[in-house]
Protein backbone atom coordinates (compact mmCIF):
# COMPACT_ATOMS: atom_id res chain seq x y z
CA UNK A 1 0.00 0.00 0.00
CA UNK A 2 2.64 2.43 0.52
CA UNK A 3 4.38 1.98 -2.52
CA UNK A 4 0.88 2.10 -4.09
CA UNK A 5 0.40 5.18 -2.64
CA UNK A 6 4.10 6.71 -3.64
CA UNK A 7 3.24 5.56 -7.38
CA UNK A 8 -0.46 7.54 -7.07
CA UNK A 9 1.69 11.03 -5.58
CA UNK A 10 4.03 10.68 -8.01
CA UNK A 11 1.49 10.45 -10.95
CA UNK A 12 -0.90 13.17 -9.41
CA UNK A 13 2.82 15.33 -9.11
CA UNK A 14 3.46 14.76 -12.65
CA UNK A 15 0.24 15.88 -13.78
CA UNK A 16 0.35 18.88 -11.91
CA UNK A 17 3.39 19.86 -13.51
CA UNK A 18 1.36 18.63 -16.85
CA UNK A 19 -1.10 20.87 -16.32
CA UNK A 20 1.15 23.82 -15.42
CA UNK A 21 3.22 23.40 -18.51
CA UNK A 22 0.41 23.16 -20.96
CA UNK A 23 0.62 27.16 -21.94
CA UNK A 24 3.92 26.58 -22.02
CA UNK A 25 4.10 23.65 -24.09
CA UNK A 26 1.18 25.23 -26.78
CA UNK A 27 2.57 28.23 -27.18
CA UNK A 28 5.28 25.99 -28.91
CA UNK A 29 3.21 24.53 -31.39
CA UNK A 30 2.96 27.78 -32.54
CA UNK A 31 5.24 28.79 -35.75
CA UNK A 32 8.89 30.40 -35.23
CA UNK A 33 8.42 33.89 -36.42
CA UNK A 34 10.63 35.83 -34.87
CA UNK A 35 14.18 36.33 -36.55
CA UNK A 36 17.00 33.61 -35.36
CA UNK A 37 19.15 35.34 -32.66
CA UNK A 38 22.11 35.64 -34.73
CA UNK A 39 20.43 37.86 -37.11
CA UNK A 40 19.23 40.09 -34.20
CA UNK A 41 20.51 43.75 -34.70
CA UNK A 42 20.30 43.95 -30.95
CA UNK A 43 19.75 42.03 -28.21
CA UNK A 44 19.53 42.84 -24.17
CA UNK A 45 19.58 40.42 -21.73
CA UNK A 46 17.02 41.70 -19.40
CA UNK A 47 14.75 42.44 -22.54
CA UNK A 48 14.54 38.13 -23.09
CA UNK A 49 14.42 37.92 -19.13
CA UNK A 50 10.64 40.32 -19.48
CA UNK A 51 9.89 37.96 -22.38
CA UNK A 52 10.64 35.01 -20.57
CA UNK A 53 8.48 36.02 -17.67
CA UNK A 54 5.86 37.00 -19.23
CA UNK A 55 5.59 33.89 -21.52
CA UNK A 56 5.49 32.16 -18.17
CA UNK A 57 2.91 34.43 -16.68
CA UNK A 58 0.41 35.07 -19.69
CA UNK A 59 -1.55 31.74 -19.62
CA UNK A 60 -2.64 32.30 -23.07
CA UNK A 61 -0.61 30.56 -25.18
CA UNK A 62 -1.62 32.44 -28.51
CA UNK A 63 -0.93 35.75 -26.30
CA UNK A 64 2.51 34.18 -25.06
CA UNK A 65 3.33 33.75 -28.13
CA UNK A 66 2.24 37.16 -30.18
CA UNK A 67 3.78 38.89 -26.87
CA UNK A 68 7.47 37.15 -27.70
CA UNK A 69 7.22 38.50 -31.31
CA UNK A 70 5.53 41.47 -30.91
CA UNK A 71 7.94 43.29 -27.99
CA UNK A 72 11.47 42.65 -28.92
CA UNK A 73 10.59 43.53 -32.97
CA UNK A 74 11.80 47.06 -32.72
CA UNK A 75 15.71 45.33 -31.42
CA UNK A 76 15.42 42.27 -33.25
CA UNK A 77 14.99 44.40 -37.11
CA UNK A 78 15.15 47.83 -37.03
CA UNK A 79 17.83 49.17 -34.76
CA UNK A 80 21.21 50.40 -36.35
CA UNK A 81 23.93 51.02 -33.86
CA UNK A 82 27.23 53.55 -34.46
CA UNK A 83 29.87 55.89 -33.15
CA UNK A 84 29.16 58.94 -35.13
CA UNK A 85 31.37 62.28 -33.96
CA UNK A 86 31.99 60.14 -30.90
CA UNK A 87 28.61 59.81 -29.53
CA UNK A 88 26.31 56.91 -29.98
CA UNK A 89 23.80 56.86 -32.78
CA UNK A 90 20.65 55.14 -33.66
CA UNK A 91 19.32 55.07 -36.59
CA UNK A 92 15.42 53.36 -35.83
CA UNK A 93 13.43 52.22 -39.31
CA UNK A 94 9.35 51.87 -38.76
CA UNK A 95 9.61 48.62 -40.35
CA UNK A 96 8.53 47.92 -43.86
CA UNK A 97 9.85 51.40 -44.50
CA UNK A 98 13.31 52.37 -44.39
CA UNK A 99 13.14 55.75 -42.88
CA UNK A 100 13.47 56.71 -39.29
CA UNK A 101 10.41 58.82 -38.41
CA UNK A 102 11.15 60.97 -35.12
CA UNK A 103 7.69 59.84 -33.47
CA UNK A 104 7.78 56.50 -34.21
CA UNK A 105 11.24 56.07 -33.61
CA UNK A 106 10.77 57.24 -30.07
CA UNK A 107 7.55 55.15 -29.25
CA UNK A 108 9.43 52.47 -30.88
CA UNK A 109 12.41 51.89 -27.92
CA UNK A 110 9.39 53.76 -25.20
CA UNK A 111 8.83 50.15 -24.01
CA UNK A 112 12.64 49.63 -23.41
CA UNK A 113 13.54 52.40 -21.13
CA UNK A 114 12.42 50.76 -17.54
CA UNK A 115 14.81 48.28 -18.28
CA UNK A 116 18.02 50.66 -19.24
CA UNK A 117 19.71 50.65 -15.75
CA UNK A 118 19.80 46.49 -15.99
CA UNK A 119 21.57 47.20 -19.61
CA UNK A 120 24.11 50.01 -20.12
CA UNK A 121 24.06 48.67 -23.94
CA UNK A 122 20.44 49.23 -24.10
CA UNK A 123 20.94 52.72 -22.07
CA UNK A 124 23.52 53.52 -24.60
CA UNK A 125 21.48 52.09 -27.44
CA UNK A 126 18.52 54.11 -26.63
CA UNK A 127 20.95 57.42 -25.55
CA UNK A 128 21.77 56.94 -29.28
CA UNK A 129 18.30 57.84 -30.68
CA UNK A 130 18.42 61.25 -28.67
CA UNK A 131 21.77 61.88 -30.06
CA UNK A 132 20.46 60.78 -33.73
CA UNK A 133 17.25 62.57 -33.27
CA UNK A 134 19.03 66.22 -32.22
CA UNK A 135 21.14 66.10 -34.88
CA UNK A 136 18.08 65.64 -37.08
CA UNK A 137 16.00 68.52 -35.77
CA UNK A 138 19.13 70.62 -36.01
CA UNK A 139 18.94 69.62 -40.21
CA UNK A 140 15.48 70.47 -40.50
CA UNK A 141 12.69 70.51 -37.27
CA UNK A 142 9.82 70.97 -40.23
CA UNK A 143 10.91 67.48 -41.14
CA UNK A 144 9.41 64.44 -40.23
CA UNK A 145 11.07 61.49 -41.55
CA UNK A 146 14.80 61.06 -42.21
CA UNK A 147 17.26 58.98 -44.30
CA UNK A 148 19.81 57.33 -42.94
CA UNK A 149 22.30 59.20 -44.85
CA UNK A 150 22.45 61.79 -47.61
CA UNK A 151 20.74 59.33 -50.46
CA UNK A 152 17.31 61.38 -51.18
CA UNK A 153 14.46 59.47 -52.07
CA UNK A 154 11.19 59.02 -53.16
CA UNK A 155 9.93 62.08 -52.10
CA UNK A 156 12.43 64.82 -53.53
CA UNK A 157 9.77 66.41 -55.71
CA UNK A 158 7.46 67.74 -53.25
CA UNK A 159 7.06 71.04 -53.50
CA UNK A 160 8.72 72.17 -50.08
CA UNK A 161 12.52 72.90 -49.15
CA UNK A 162 13.32 69.22 -49.35
CA UNK A 163 16.67 68.32 -48.74
CA UNK A 164 18.81 64.94 -49.60
CA UNK A 165 19.03 63.70 -45.46
CA UNK A 166 15.26 64.10 -45.81
CA UNK A 167 12.92 61.37 -46.38
CA UNK A 168 9.72 63.25 -46.10
CA UNK A 169 9.31 66.87 -45.09
CA UNK A 170 5.80 66.51 -43.75
CA UNK A 171 5.04 69.35 -40.52
CA UNK A 172 4.17 67.18 -38.10
CA UNK A 173 3.88 69.38 -34.17
CA UNK A 174 4.11 65.36 -32.12
CA UNK A 175 6.95 64.66 -33.89
CA UNK A 176 9.00 66.89 -32.17
CA UNK A 177 6.87 66.40 -29.09
CA UNK A 178 7.84 63.08 -29.13
CA UNK A 179 11.57 64.19 -29.29
CA UNK A 180 11.14 65.87 -25.81
CA UNK A 181 9.53 63.15 -24.30
CA UNK A 182 11.89 60.55 -24.82
CA UNK A 183 14.89 62.50 -23.49
CA UNK A 184 12.81 63.74 -20.67
CA UNK A 185 12.10 59.89 -19.49
CA UNK A 186 15.51 59.12 -20.19
CA UNK A 187 16.97 61.62 -17.90
CA UNK A 188 13.95 60.86 -15.27
CA UNK A 189 14.66 56.72 -15.23
CA UNK A 190 18.73 57.08 -15.27
CA UNK A 191 19.81 60.49 -13.91
CA UNK A 192 22.23 60.38 -17.13
CA UNK A 193 22.89 64.33 -18.06
CA UNK A 194 25.44 63.29 -20.95
CA UNK A 195 23.12 63.17 -23.37
CA UNK A 196 21.79 66.26 -22.88
CA UNK A 197 25.21 68.61 -24.74
CA UNK A 198 25.03 71.55 -26.18
CA UNK A 199 23.75 70.10 -29.14
CA UNK A 200 20.47 68.92 -27.74
CA UNK A 201 19.60 72.16 -26.57
CA UNK A 202 20.14 73.66 -29.39
CA UNK A 203 17.83 71.34 -30.94
CA UNK A 204 15.45 72.07 -28.51
CA UNK A 205 15.70 76.00 -28.86
CA UNK A 206 14.98 75.30 -32.75
CA UNK A 207 12.24 72.81 -31.89
CA UNK A 208 10.47 76.18 -29.99
CA UNK A 209 11.19 78.54 -33.01
CA UNK A 210 8.62 76.74 -35.46
CA UNK A 211 6.22 75.97 -32.48
CA UNK A 212 5.96 80.05 -31.78
CA UNK A 213 6.02 80.58 -36.07
CA UNK A 214 3.37 78.36 -36.19
CA UNK A 215 0.98 79.93 -34.03
CA UNK A 216 0.50 82.02 -37.48
CA UNK A 217 0.22 85.25 -35.26
CA UNK A 218 2.24 87.33 -38.30
CA UNK A 219 1.28 85.37 -41.18
CA UNK A 220 2.07 81.56 -42.59
CA UNK A 221 5.17 81.02 -41.73
CA UNK A 222 8.11 79.78 -43.87
CA UNK A 223 7.02 76.34 -44.28
CA UNK A 224 4.55 75.27 -46.95
CA UNK A 225 4.18 71.61 -48.48
CA UNK A 226 2.17 70.61 -51.80
CA UNK A 227 2.81 67.15 -53.77
CA UNK A 228 1.59 65.93 -56.89
CA UNK A 229 -1.02 63.04 -55.87
CA UNK A 230 -3.94 61.43 -56.71
CA UNK A 231 -4.40 60.94 -52.84
CA UNK A 232 -5.87 64.52 -51.50
CA UNK A 233 -4.88 63.16 -47.98
CA UNK A 234 -0.86 63.64 -48.95
CA UNK A 235 -0.83 67.24 -49.94
CA UNK A 236 -2.21 70.39 -47.83
CA UNK A 237 -4.80 72.87 -49.44
CA UNK A 238 -4.18 76.35 -49.92
CA UNK A 239 -1.04 76.64 -52.33
CA UNK A 240 0.92 74.38 -49.08
CA UNK A 241 -0.08 76.46 -46.23
CA UNK A 242 -3.77 74.86 -45.09
CA UNK A 243 -6.95 76.36 -44.89
CA UNK A 244 -7.48 79.88 -43.23
CA UNK A 245 -7.15 80.12 -39.32
CA UNK A 246 -7.29 82.92 -37.58
CA UNK A 247 -4.39 83.02 -34.69
CA UNK A 248 -6.00 81.64 -30.71
CA UNK A 249 -2.71 80.94 -29.38
CA UNK A 250 -2.64 77.24 -30.37
CA UNK A 251 0.20 75.65 -32.87
CA UNK A 252 -0.31 75.05 -36.27
CA UNK A 253 0.42 71.58 -37.66
CA UNK A 254 0.06 70.95 -41.96
CA UNK A 255 0.09 67.00 -41.19
CA UNK A 256 -1.63 64.58 -38.52
CA UNK A 257 0.52 61.63 -36.94
CA UNK A 258 -1.12 59.49 -39.58
CA UNK A 259 0.97 61.73 -41.99
CA UNK A 260 -2.57 62.97 -43.69
CA UNK A 261 -3.24 66.40 -44.18
CA UNK A 262 -5.27 68.57 -41.86
CA UNK A 263 -8.71 69.83 -42.41
CA UNK A 264 -8.66 72.13 -39.52
CA UNK A 265 -4.64 73.45 -39.01
CA UNK A 266 -4.89 73.26 -34.94
CA UNK A 267 -4.85 69.49 -34.46
CA UNK A 268 -6.09 69.18 -30.71
CA UNK A 269 -4.51 66.01 -29.98
CA UNK A 270 -0.86 67.36 -30.93
CA UNK A 271 -1.40 70.84 -29.04
CA UNK A 272 -2.15 68.70 -25.95
CA UNK A 273 0.79 66.90 -26.41
CA UNK A 274 2.98 70.21 -26.97
CA UNK A 275 1.68 71.59 -23.53
CA UNK A 276 3.06 68.39 -21.96
CA UNK A 277 6.26 68.37 -23.53
CA UNK A 278 7.06 71.94 -23.42
CA UNK A 279 6.47 71.74 -19.45
CA UNK A 280 9.17 68.63 -19.62
CA UNK A 281 11.54 70.74 -21.67
CA UNK A 282 11.05 74.10 -18.64
CA UNK A 283 11.86 71.65 -16.58
CA UNK A 284 14.81 70.61 -18.16
CA UNK A 285 16.06 73.76 -19.42
CA UNK A 286 16.27 74.52 -15.83
CA UNK A 287 17.52 71.81 -13.39
CA UNK A 288 20.05 70.86 -16.58
CA UNK A 289 21.04 74.04 -18.27
CA UNK A 290 20.68 76.34 -15.71
CA UNK A 291 18.17 77.93 -18.42
CA UNK A 292 15.75 80.10 -16.72
CA UNK A 293 14.86 82.43 -19.64
CA UNK A 294 14.14 79.33 -21.95
CA UNK A 295 12.33 77.62 -18.95
CA UNK A 296 10.22 80.30 -18.55
CA UNK A 297 9.63 80.98 -22.44
CA UNK A 298 8.67 77.05 -22.95
CA UNK A 299 6.27 77.52 -19.57
CA UNK A 300 4.24 80.27 -21.45
CA UNK A 301 3.80 78.72 -24.79
CA UNK A 302 2.69 75.79 -22.68
CA UNK A 303 0.07 78.00 -20.53
CA UNK A 304 -0.65 79.70 -23.83
CA UNK A 305 -1.80 76.68 -25.73
CA UNK A 306 -3.31 75.16 -22.79
CA UNK A 307 -5.66 77.88 -22.20
CA UNK A 308 -6.45 77.90 -26.03
CA UNK A 309 -7.14 74.42 -26.19
CA UNK A 310 -10.14 75.06 -23.47
CA UNK A 311 -10.84 78.12 -25.15
CA UNK A 312 -11.37 77.12 -28.52
CA UNK A 313 -11.42 73.46 -29.28
CA UNK A 314 -13.66 72.32 -26.31
CA UNK A 315 -17.59 72.20 -27.94
CA UNK A 316 -20.43 71.35 -26.74
CA UNK A 317 -21.84 67.93 -28.45
CA UNK A 318 -25.29 66.85 -29.10
CA UNK A 319 -25.22 63.53 -27.22
CA UNK A 320 -21.67 63.57 -25.03
CA UNK A 321 -21.66 67.21 -23.80
CA UNK A 322 -18.67 68.88 -23.53
CA UNK A 323 -15.85 67.10 -25.02
CA UNK A 324 -12.60 68.26 -26.97
CA UNK A 325 -12.49 68.73 -30.84
CA UNK A 326 -10.47 66.70 -33.12
CA UNK A 327 -9.25 69.89 -35.10
CA UNK A 328 -10.74 73.36 -35.26
CA UNK A 329 -9.61 76.57 -37.01
CA UNK A 330 -10.42 79.74 -34.51
CA UNK A 331 -13.11 80.83 -36.84
CA UNK A 332 -15.14 78.57 -34.76
CA UNK A 333 -15.64 75.46 -37.48
CA UNK A 334 -14.49 72.15 -35.63
CA UNK A 335 -13.88 68.80 -36.80
CA UNK A 336 -15.31 66.24 -35.01
CA UNK A 337 -13.53 62.89 -34.91
CA UNK A 338 -10.44 60.69 -33.70
CA UNK A 339 -7.81 59.18 -35.74
CA UNK A 340 -6.21 55.80 -34.30
CA UNK A 341 -2.59 57.19 -34.45
CA UNK A 342 -1.28 59.00 -31.42
CA UNK A 343 -1.76 61.64 -30.43
CA UNK A 344 -5.07 60.89 -30.52
CA UNK A 345 -8.25 62.16 -28.80
CA UNK A 346 -8.16 58.61 -26.97
CA UNK A 347 -4.54 59.25 -25.64
CA UNK A 348 -4.72 62.05 -23.84
CA UNK A 349 -4.22 60.39 -20.66
CA UNK A 350 -1.29 58.10 -21.72
CA UNK A 351 0.56 61.18 -22.90
CA UNK A 352 -0.04 62.70 -19.50
CA UNK A 353 -2.16 65.91 -20.41
CA UNK A 354 -5.71 65.04 -18.76
CA UNK A 355 -6.08 62.07 -16.49
CA UNK A 356 -8.55 58.99 -17.31
CA UNK A 357 -11.54 60.37 -15.02
CA UNK A 358 -11.04 64.02 -16.22
CA UNK A 359 -14.90 64.53 -16.94
CA UNK A 360 -14.48 66.26 -20.89
CA UNK A 361 -11.89 63.29 -21.29
CA UNK A 362 -14.56 61.12 -20.72
CA UNK A 363 -17.16 62.61 -22.68
CA UNK A 364 -14.43 62.66 -25.63
CA UNK A 365 -14.09 58.56 -24.73
CA UNK A 366 -17.24 57.96 -25.33
CA UNK A 367 -18.04 59.48 -28.29
CA UNK A 368 -14.65 58.54 -29.78
CA UNK A 369 -15.77 54.92 -29.13
CA UNK A 370 -18.88 55.15 -30.60
CA UNK A 371 -20.26 55.12 -33.86
CA UNK A 372 -20.51 59.21 -33.86
CA UNK A 373 -17.00 59.11 -34.44
CA UNK A 374 -16.90 58.72 -38.29
CA UNK A 375 -13.77 56.75 -38.26
CA UNK A 376 -15.13 54.44 -35.64
CA UNK A 377 -15.77 50.89 -37.44
CA UNK A 378 -18.25 47.53 -35.82
CA UNK A 379 -17.52 44.32 -37.68
CA UNK A 380 -17.30 40.26 -37.54
CA UNK A 381 -14.12 40.76 -36.12
CA UNK A 382 -13.76 43.59 -33.80
CA UNK A 383 -14.77 46.83 -33.21
CA UNK A 384 -12.27 50.21 -32.90
CA UNK A 385 -11.46 53.69 -34.24
CA UNK A 386 -9.76 53.67 -37.97
CA UNK A 387 -8.70 57.01 -39.99
CA UNK A 388 -8.80 58.21 -43.39
CA UNK A 389 -5.35 57.66 -44.13
CA UNK A 390 -5.81 53.62 -45.56
CA UNK A 391 -9.86 54.07 -45.10
CA UNK A 392 -13.10 52.95 -44.65
CA UNK A 393 -14.08 49.98 -42.73
CA UNK A 394 -10.05 49.21 -41.66
CA UNK A 395 -9.35 49.12 -37.80
CA UNK A 396 -5.97 50.03 -36.48
CA UNK A 397 -4.60 47.87 -33.64
CA UNK A 398 -2.86 50.23 -32.64
CA UNK A 399 -6.24 52.14 -31.51
CA UNK A 400 -7.48 48.93 -29.89
CA UNK A 401 -4.59 48.67 -27.63
CA UNK A 402 -4.52 52.19 -27.02
CA UNK A 403 -7.96 52.15 -25.58
CA UNK A 404 -7.33 49.13 -23.54
CA UNK A 405 -3.81 51.33 -22.34
CA UNK A 406 -6.55 53.92 -21.07
CA UNK A 407 -9.59 52.04 -18.72
CA UNK A 408 -9.64 50.69 -15.54
CA UNK A 409 -12.53 48.63 -16.59
CA UNK A 410 -11.05 44.88 -16.68
CA UNK A 411 -13.76 43.81 -18.96
CA UNK A 412 -13.44 46.29 -21.44
CA UNK A 413 -9.81 45.31 -21.62
CA UNK A 414 -10.60 41.83 -21.67
CA UNK A 415 -12.55 42.79 -24.75
CA UNK A 416 -9.27 44.40 -26.56
CA UNK A 417 -6.91 41.36 -25.69
CA UNK A 418 -9.56 39.34 -27.79
CA UNK A 419 -10.27 41.28 -30.29
CA UNK A 420 -6.37 41.70 -30.79
CA UNK A 421 -5.75 37.62 -30.32
CA UNK A 422 -7.92 37.01 -33.36
CA UNK A 423 -6.71 39.55 -35.64
CA UNK A 424 -3.20 39.49 -36.26
CA UNK A 425 -4.25 36.93 -39.22
CA UNK A 426 -2.03 34.00 -37.91
CA UNK A 427 1.16 36.12 -38.36
CA UNK A 428 1.96 36.74 -34.80
CA UNK A 429 2.62 40.48 -35.31
CA UNK A 430 0.50 43.38 -35.42
CA UNK A 431 -0.73 45.08 -38.66
CA UNK A 432 -1.06 48.91 -39.14
CA UNK A 433 -4.76 48.43 -39.96
CA UNK A 434 -7.04 44.95 -40.60
CA UNK A 435 -10.41 44.90 -42.18
CA UNK A 436 -13.72 45.28 -39.36
CA UNK A 437 -15.39 41.81 -40.99
CA UNK A 438 -11.99 39.64 -42.56
CA UNK A 439 -8.65 39.99 -40.66
CA UNK A 440 -6.81 38.47 -43.08
CA UNK A 441 -7.10 42.05 -45.34
CA UNK A 442 -4.38 43.88 -43.94
CA UNK A 443 -1.61 46.49 -44.36
CA UNK A 444 2.04 46.54 -43.51
CA UNK A 445 2.73 43.06 -42.65
CA UNK A 446 5.44 44.53 -40.58
CA UNK A 447 5.07 47.93 -38.09
CA UNK A 448 7.32 47.89 -35.38
CA UNK A 449 5.89 50.74 -33.41
CA UNK A 450 2.12 48.66 -33.43
CA UNK A 451 4.15 44.95 -31.91
CA UNK A 452 6.27 47.15 -29.01
CA UNK A 453 3.22 48.62 -28.38
CA UNK A 454 1.21 45.50 -27.73
CA UNK A 455 4.09 44.52 -25.68
CA UNK A 456 3.86 47.70 -23.91
CA UNK A 457 0.37 47.05 -23.21
CA UNK A 458 0.39 43.19 -21.95
CA UNK A 459 3.33 44.34 -19.32
CA UNK A 460 1.27 47.41 -18.08
CA UNK A 461 -1.55 44.67 -17.45
CA UNK A 462 0.50 42.62 -15.42
CA UNK A 463 1.47 45.26 -13.57
CA UNK A 464 -1.76 46.66 -12.90
CA UNK A 465 -4.54 44.16 -13.46
CA UNK A 466 -2.22 40.20 -12.80
CA UNK A 467 -5.45 38.21 -13.24
CA UNK A 468 -6.25 39.07 -16.97
CA UNK A 469 -3.25 37.40 -17.80
CA UNK A 470 -4.39 34.18 -16.07
CA UNK A 471 -7.32 33.40 -18.79
CA UNK A 472 -7.97 32.00 -22.00
CA UNK A 473 -9.38 34.33 -24.75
Amino acid sequence: MKNKGTILTRLAFMLLMILILIPAASALNFPRVRVEESKRNFSSPPIEKVIAHMQKTIKDPELAWMFGNCYPNTLDRTVTFSIKDGKPSTFVITGDIYAMWLRDCSAQVWPYMPYMKQDPDLQQLIAGVIHRQAASVLIDPYANAFNFGKEGGEFMSDNTNMRSELHERKWEVDGLCYVIRLGFHYWKLTGDRACFDNEWFDAMKVIVKPFKEQQRKTGHGPYSFMRRTENASDTQFGKGYGNPIRPTGMICSAFRPSDDATTFGFLVPSNAFAVVSLRQLAEMSLTLKQDPAFASECNSLADEVDAAIHKYAVVNHPNYGKIFAFEVDGYGNYLMMDDSNVPSLLSLPYLGYVAQDNEIYRNTRQFALSEDNPYFYKGKAAEGIGGPHVGQDMIWPMAIIMRAMTTNDTREIESCLRMLKYTHAGTGFMHETFNKDNPAVFTRSWFAWANTLFGELLIKIEKEHPELLDKIY
